[in-house]
């Protein structure tokens, strides 16, 4: 079938659709990640976004029951230059092209990627609409225009789970955990059934990795809705608090602010990605939107407080503003590529966070040891 992608400015790509037969808006970005397209597709991250692969070729490994890091595909579309109808792999059970139809997500394949990026790289992350409903170029263009805008969009509290619920998946990540990587099965096997603490994870569109990573350093872990007060998540009584990554604008989150201002302090904390924006805005200081945003498993962040450089897992579109921090706020990452906010940590209280993703899926490992400084931080607080 054939399927259209226009963007707000009115450039237009014709391509083959695949997946649903469906039409969404979001914002348009790209990713740079050379696999993981299943993890990439159902981190809730993602949500309101229209998602293009640098890589050319996707789809050649399949999708399985494994891989998924939520419970549904969450990315509006998916845009790809090749998409293989063949699927290698012992451990696939769908092709990319039916898991996406399944889960009534359009895709756009045989278009030239590499002009979409360069073009959004040029000028900034814009407003898009893919459609395989066979509809006019002018009428695909003016409804990517009269898409919500990503600034001021409240998307946290469309992802973020109901009720509370306690995290009983004991499995480590899809290759082993990577702050347990190179440790013994018997090692993980006792970390797992002895946890050692007890962690409340704020749901702001949470990836099953960082569960899994919070167990495999020892955490019972019971996750929480978005807006769960400080005072609730006091009467679980944990020995430490993690916030999650997610989707949208940190600014419009103006009642988990005054939460997490509460709770710091109390509790050591430990956020990334969106969590990390929050914590920010906490501390007193500003957010903003990025031209065109991170997102992939290639970036380089420089822990300032040790000079080594990580190679990071990245998804995100908003940053901290450097400038507007109060000076009990440490900086302690910053991105290599253009300079922006990788990290930060309270000069005396065990809250910390980064912008990128330690627990990976896909991507990296290199940061895998902030979990393990969690722990760290929780055991000497008792």
């Amino acid at each position: 079938m054939e399927a259209i992608l226009a963007l707000e400015d009115g450039r237009v790509w014709r391509g083959r659709g695949f997946g649903a037969r469906a039409e969404v808006v979001g914002e348009v970005v790209f990713n740079t990640a050379m696999t993981g397209y299943q993890e990439i597709l159902t981190d809730p991250s993602y949500s309101g976004q229209i998602v293009t692969m640098t890589y050319p070729l996707i789809g050649n490994y399949g999708v399985n029951d494994e891989d998924a890091e939520s419970t549904r595909v969450f990315a509006e579309g998916f845009i790809v230059r090749d998409l293989s109808r063949t699927v290698s792999s012992w451990r696939a059970n769908a092709s990319l092209g039916d898991y996406l139809k399944t889960a009534g997500v359009p895709g756009i394949s045989d278009i030239d990627t590499r002009s979409l990026v360069r073009h959004i790289r040029e000028r900034g992350s814009m407003r898009g609409c893919l459609t395989t409903e066979g509809t006019s170029e002018a009428g695909v263009i003016e409804r990517a225009r009269s898409a919500p805008e990503m600034v001021g969009l409240d998307l946290a509290s469309r992802v973020t789970c109901r009720e509370p619920y306690e995290w009983t998946d004991n499995q480590s990540s899809a290759y082993g955990s990577p702050s347990l990587l190179h440790t013994s099965k018997e090692s993980r096997d006792t970390v797992k059934a002895a946890p050692r603490f007890h962690v409340v994870a704020y749901d702001f569109g949470l990836k099953h990795n960082s569960l899994r990573s919070l167990a495999a350093i020892g955490c019972r872990v019971t996750v929480v809705p978005a807006h769960m007060s400080a005072d609730e998540v006091s009467a679980l009584k944990p020995d430490g608090v993690w916030l999650s990554n997610g989707p949208g604008d940190p600014e419009p989150l103006t009642a988990i602010v005054a939460n997490l201002r509460k709770l710091i302090g109390r509790y050591p904390i430990f956020g990334i990605c969106l969590g990390h924006q929050l914590l920010g805005l906490a501390f007193g200081g500003r957010t903003y939107k990025l031209p065109f945003g991170h997102h992939g498993g290639n970036q380089p962040v420089k822990d300032l407080t040790t000079g080594r450089v990580e190679i990071t897992a990245q998804n995100h579109g908003f940053a901290v503003d450097a400038n507007s921090l109060p000076a009990e706020c440490e900086i302690t990452h910053i991105n290599l590529n253009d300079g922006t906010v990788e990290g930060l940590r309270h000069r005396s209280l065990p809250v910390y966070s980064v912008q990128y993703h330690p627990e990976a899926g896909p991507g990296p490992h290199d940061a895998a040891y902030l979990f393990d400084r969690f722990a760290e931080a929780m055991e000497q607080n008792r």
